[in-house]
């Protein structure tokens, strides 16, 4: 009688050219012994499987396929009657999992079998579906690009871990589910069969990037923990797509740094880096106790305990990685048809996220993407805009674009919310669609072109501008006390907070004739933090930096056609309109003269500061930033870029209006009145801030 063979991959991963072996077993991988082969039921050998030769292990082989290319080693002859040793054991036919093509139809014989992978198969995800078999025992593993294939191709990690964490799941002692149950697995092995797809969450999303065309290159998660700096070199993005639940501390880590020093990650699903696990016997057994009184690790190292990377002793919410946690999120695993109601509601439509959707604030997209488990951001609605609190451990640089409320889903689940954002963290950004469901939903067209907005600008050249609300075109801008203020068109002044989320412009008082605004980065002896102003009549004011009505004072005069001030460093300067640059103390004690500070630079349209340097928006849409010493001039000249006398260029800002800085950030408003920031450091060559929803 035929047996059905079951089998396993060494590893989650192998390099394009390089070989993977396999376990093949017909008995109970509980009972079965991977050294000898033997099982309760029966090691695999060919009587197993076909009348055959006697029982020989060994590392198997492939025989020759029909019409398909030989990937494995040369199949032996059995002494006993002359057979190749394949063709009495079983028939692996070896697929890419992502397109479904056919790559190799191979004989195998086990309880070992090695497949060499050739260079010519493209990086994937691919299944071994063994005949005679367990329809359900296909194996699993990715093929990675040994270069990346070109600048800017993206990586796409797959969750093996969280896979094998839902292997055999409500099996007493062999698997990690479920999550409270007493006879749940604290270890878990990957050398056992299983351990593919875990509820398919991120099937769509692989087949949607192979039918778009995208460029990108696969790996296993657990690759993120053994060898992340080869892995991540040179790339710009990386995308996690649907269920990736379990990270171990050297994946966490490798993402974040990868983020620090300049890379994006854009994570398409939910659930996201729930539990801390460790990895031990070489990267095969996967530890999640889920409970700080059991794990062993507790009185040694906490920081490794595996429990929620939220929980103690840990206490390191995934918030500052992902933006977002399950903690505020729901879920509808008790009835997952309450998916098909549910949509995200838009926060954000001027992000660039939305570019070419036609949405507003409002609208609603994605039914049926959000679930079955969803991540969020705790939040407060700020005149009717959502704004991250950063209680819970979200940065206050996410930026929420869309929401769904989901707290009904208590009486079948979890009830919370969904809050998909993104948010600058280091010299990178992160992106994060907070819901499982998201690869699943990738034919409503409003998914399918945030996905691919999303794709193009994180995989592409760094240094763009990042919206931050608009409404309210302005003239000056100052930023202070984390507050901005604006005097717009209608000649008032407003303020609102300094977050990079849309918030709304507030009224404070008229301020007819306030041509600039500027307010010093601290405070200085004599020299209070104030909010200063340049009148249109050639006057300095200044006034407290409150949001409600307050008197401004005359200071000093201006010099003559002055455009823009800017106090740094108990000195107050002041920007001519053809490159003049003049001086004076900030203080008004007693009557001072401008002075000129060096040589002209270029005609500026404002004048702002960050860290200490003056930075000037020219009338041909450049910021240019003064240099302080020769040295960073000669930085300047060394990288090539343009230099007027003292002023270093920074790129270019084409469409902006008006400047300020602050933390070391640039914030410029257009015409049209739409906010803009961007960091002053990096690479800065892109081209105008741009508004979503532009074709």
């Amino acid at each position: 009688m035929t047996s059905a063979v079951r089998a396993y991959a060494t590893r989650t991963s192998v390099p394009q050219g390089g070989s993977l072996r396999f376990r093949l077993t017909t008995g109970d991988p509980a009972t079965d012994d991977p050294a000898t082969g033997d099982s309760a039921t029966g090691a695999l050998v060919a009587g197993d499987l076909e009348t055959g030769g006697p029982v020989i292990g060994g590392l198997a082989t492939g025989g020759p396929p029909t019409g398909l290319p030989v990937t494995g080693d040369p199949a032996p002859v059995n002494p006993a009657d002359g057979r190749e040793r394949g063709e009495a054991g079983c028939r692996a036919r070896v697929r890419d999992a992502v397109t479904g093509e056919v790559r190799a139809e191979l004989d195998a014989t086990g309880p070992w079998w090695t497949l060499d992978v050739p260079d010519s198969w493209p990086s994937s995800l691919y299944a071994v579906e063994f005949t005679p078999g367990d329809p359900e025992g296909e194996a699993y593993f990715v093929v990675r690009s040994r270069e990346p294939r070109a600048a800017g191709t993206i990586l796409v990690s797959v969750p093996f871990l969280t896979w094998q964490a839902y292997n055999r799941a409500g099996v007493p002692g062999e698997g990690l589910y479920p999550t409270e149950g007493a006879e749940r697995a604290g270890r878990v092995t990957f050398d056992r069969p299983g351990g593919g797809p875990a509820g398919n969450w991120e099937d769509n999303f692989y087949r949607w990037l192979s039918r778009g065309g995208v460029q990108v290159d696969y790996c296993s998660n657990l690759d993120l923990h053994e060898d992340p700096d080869t892995l991540l070199r040179d790339r710009r993005l990386l995308v996690i797509p649907g269920h990736d639940e379990y990270w171990t501390r050297p994946m966490r880590d490798a993402a974040e740094s990868f983020v620090a020093a300049g890379g994006n990650i854009a994570f398409f699903g939910g659930n996201t880096c729930w539990w801390q696990v460790r990895l031990e016997d070489d990267g095969r057994t996967m530890v999640c106790h889920r409970d700080a009184l059991l794990d062993p690790m507790a009185a040694t190292d906490p920081s490794l305990v595996t429990v929620e990377w939220s929980g103690s002793p840990v206490c390191r919410p995934e918030n500052s990685l992902t933006g977002v946690s399950f903690r505020r999120g729901a879920g509808c695993w008790e009835d997952m048809d309450a998916m098909k109601s549910e949509a995200y509601t838009v926060r954000f439509a001027g992000h660039w996220a939305f570019e070419g959707t036609g949405l507003r604030d409002g609208d609603t997209f994605g039914r049926g993407a959000v679930g079955y488990e969803t991540d969020a951001a705790e939040y407060v609605e700020v005149d009717g805009v959502p704004l991250a609190t950063g209680a819970d451990g979200t940065p206050a640089d996410f930026a929420i674009l869309a929401t769904a409320d989901l707290r009904h889903w208590r009486r079948v689940g979890q009830g919370g919310h969904a809050t998909m954002g993104i948010m600058r963290r280091g010299a990178g950004t992160v992106f994060n669609a907070a819901t499982i469901g998201w690869g699943d939903a990738l034919d409503d067209p409003v998914v399918d072109r945030v996905t691919r907005n999303v794709l193009a600008r994180l995989a592409g050249a760094p240094g763009w501008w990042e919206p931050m609300g608009g409404g309210a075109p302005a003239l000056a801008l100052a930023a202070c006390e984390q507050r901005l203020f604006a005097v717009l068109t209608d000649g008032d002044l407003w303020t609102r907070p300094y977050r990079t989320q849309n918030l709304r412009w507030r009224r404070i008082e008229p301020a007819p004739g306030l041509v600039a605004l500027a307010a010093p980065r601290e405070a200085t002896p004599g020299s209070p933090v104030l909010l200063y102003g340049l009148h249109a009549d050639g006057r300095v004011l200044v006034r407290e930096p409150v949001t409600g009505q307050a008197p401004w004072t005359d200071l000093y005069d201006a010099p003559p056609g002055a455009v823009g001030i800017a106090p740094v460093d108990q000195t107050m300067f002041a920007a001519g309109a053809e490159g003049e640059l003049w001086q004076r103390p900030l203080a008004a004690g007693r009557p001072e003269p401008w002075t000129r500070a060096g040589d002209d630079g270029p005609g500026l349209a404002a004048l702002a500061h960050v860290g200490g340097r003056l930075i000037g928006l020219t009338r041909e849409g450049e910021i240019r930033v003064r240099a302080r010493d020769n040295q960073v001039k000669a930085r300047n000249d060394r990288a090539g870029t343009r230099d007027d006398g003292a002023w270093i260029s920074l790129g270019a800002a084409p469409g902006l209006a008006t400047l300020t800085g602050t933390a070391g950030r640039l914030i410029g408003a257009t015409p049209g009145g739409d906010l803009f920031w961007r960091e002053l450091v990096g690479d800065t060559t892109t081209g105008r801030p741009q508004t979503g929803n532009e074709e």
